[in-house]
């Protein structure tokens, strides 16, 4: 009597496919239409969907995609905010290969470093004038923060940009390096090495996603925690892969 009541009970379908809009594979004997969602032969619908993927797959065939309501799992993990938490990597990796990894070098590019002062961490643009003199030299006038100058030389110095300030009192001079192969070669480098640190932040979000949906193994089937884990999983190799294109299209145009 339980079991028919589970099946009677109106229940959403964990994932929005157009296939399942067709009660295809329905069990027989099934006592509610797939429409009304028979928690019980949908779950067995799910089993039968990866079974049929894995073996789609090695027929050379692409693994189907897991396309979770996330209105059906808010009481479990907010899928919105861990997209919008994996997205913010990518944009953050966006904004630092756009202000820093440049092969001529700008005023603007300067504006963000940040300087690291007895009253905390500043970017450098609040602290000092930043122009352009000539194509070769940038100056920075620390007038109004002169106890501030030797701290923003070195942060000029250790900002990955190849730069090699020279102060004359509270001004810094900044030449800009030639553009040759080996500086081209450098910024590719630190291209890289900030891709790896982001993808690094991408995976501490997934994990901090994945254990939060771990916690609900108490309230949810299995089968429903291995979909969540997938569909993260899912969502995290799908930013990395933005990260890929973004870090190929910097290479080229940094190598030329």
């Amino acid at each position: 009597m339980a079991l028919a009541l589970r099946c009677l009970r109106p229940l959403p379908s964990l994932l929005l496919r157009s296939s399942f809009a067709v009660p295809r594979g329905l069990p027989r004997g099934c006592p509610a239409p797939l429409a009304e969602g028979c928690g019980q032969c949908v779950q067995q619908m799910l089993l039968s969907r990866q079974l049929a993927t894995k073996k789609a797959k090695g027929k050379g065939q692409s693994q189907a995609k897991v396309n979770i309501n996330a209105a059906l799992v808010e009481d479990i993990i907010n899928l919105e905010e861990t997209s919008e938490d994996m997205q913010a990597v990518v944009e953050a990796l966006k904004e630092d290969f756009s202000r820093n990894l440049n092969v001529r070098t700008s005023p603007g590019a300067l504006d963000h470093i940040t300087v690291m002062t007895k009253d905390g961490k500043f970017p450098l643009n609040q602290l000092g004038q930043i122009s352009q003199k000539s194509p070769q030299l940038m100056v920075v006038n620390m007038t109004n923060f002169p106890e501030s100058t030797a701290a923003a030389a070195k942060a000029i110095r250790e900002s990955g940009m190849n730069l090699n300030p020279e102060v004359d009192g509270t001004v810094i001079r900044v030449p800009v390096p030639k553009v040759t192969r080996e500086h081209r070669e450098s910024l590719a480098k630190l291209a890289k090495q900030s891709t790896n640190k982001s993808k690094e932040a991408l995976r501490k979000v997934r994990s901090k996603s994945i254990t939060q949906v771990k916690k609900s193994k108490s309230k949810v089937s299995e089968d429903t925690i291995r979909l969540l884990e997938k569909q993260i999983q899912q969502m995290a190799d799908e930013a990395a892969t933005e990260m890929d294109k973004l870090l190929a299209a910097k290479t080229k145009e940094l190598l030329g």
